[in-house]
């Protein structure tokens, strides 16, 4: 009797090899992406233009890959913020008070994974990218190759087609466990979760204006004392960095006392 051999990508991926654990499988996920604690499936969008490696939570260039454009090298600040027409960031709308009228608070990355599904069928193909320099707000638009997110394989008989495995150039073994929270480090720099060591304070040193809006301190502000102005920065050059969280984060965070810094 011939072997069983399941044709649709779901059924192969529930396909556990054997010697590994049942947690090396999808369907086992705790199925929270920001992120999972068994693997962070942002990851993936690291790769999925060729020419650049991007941010998995947010679509800055972090590398540039050999041919890629050069145009975004050497500058930090180059954020993805359309493709095709799609955009990435988009616009929060709501009351800055209690049944206050409804402005516009601000720009937020929308989920990238449902934003660019239709975008993954492209794999092959070139796509415009537009790219903002956060700090110039110069603008390039650049047409980037999308990768195949699942490796292309020759079946049984002959042909190619999808496999259930996730294509080596997306993702090289290692590269999903890569972003993983550390509860010790970086942790409390990014990770955005209610859960786990992520518990840790956000607006501090909040105050309400006399416009009834409300301001105050990033956790993160660097250097911060009681004459600093109460305004919420996310600016790269305000906060801790990594190396120094890594080096001293009991010197570079504040213990937070009744939503304000200790004494």
């Amino acid at each position: 009797m011939p072997a069983i051999e399941p044709k649709n990508v779901t059924a192969q991926i529930l396909h556990r090899a054997r010697g590994n654990p049942p947690s090396t499988t999808g369907y086992t996920a705790i199925s929270n992406c920001f992120p999972g604690l068994e693997f962070d499936i942002r990851s993936l969008l690291r790769h999925i233009f060729v020419g650049v490696v991007l941010h998995e939570s947010i679509p800055f260039v972090v590398g540039i890959e050999p041919g890629g454009p050069q145009q975004l090298a050497g500058s930090p600040d180059w954020l993805l913020v359309q493709v095709e027409g799609i955009q990435l960031i988009g616009t929060i709308m709501g009351p800055r008070q209690v049944n206050g009228p409804s402005e516009q608070l601000g720009a937020f990355g929308l989920e990238r994974f449902n934003a660019l599904a239709p975008i993954f069928r492209n794999a092959g193909q070139r796509v415009r990218c537009v790219f903002v320099n956060n700090e110039s707000n110069q603008q390039l638009e650049i047409d980037l190759e999308v990768r195949s997110i699942f490796e292309r394989r020759t079946n049984s008989a002959g042909q190619q087609e999808t496999g259930p495995a996730l294509s080596r150039d997306i993702a090289a073994p290692g590269d999903l466990t890569q972003g993983l929270c550390s509860p010790w480090s970086a942790d409390f720099l990014e990770c955005g979760c209610y859960y786990w060591a992520a518990s840790r304070p956000d607006l501090v040193n909040a105050q309400v204006g006399a416009d009834g809006k409300m301001n105050g301190h990033n956790w993160q502000h660097r250097g911060r004392t009681p004459a600093t102005p109460p305004q919420y920065s996310i600016r790269r050059n305000d906060l801790v960095t990594y190396e120094e969280l890594y080096r001293d984060w009991e010197g570079s965070l504040k213990f937070i006392v009744g939503g304000k810094d200790e004494p």
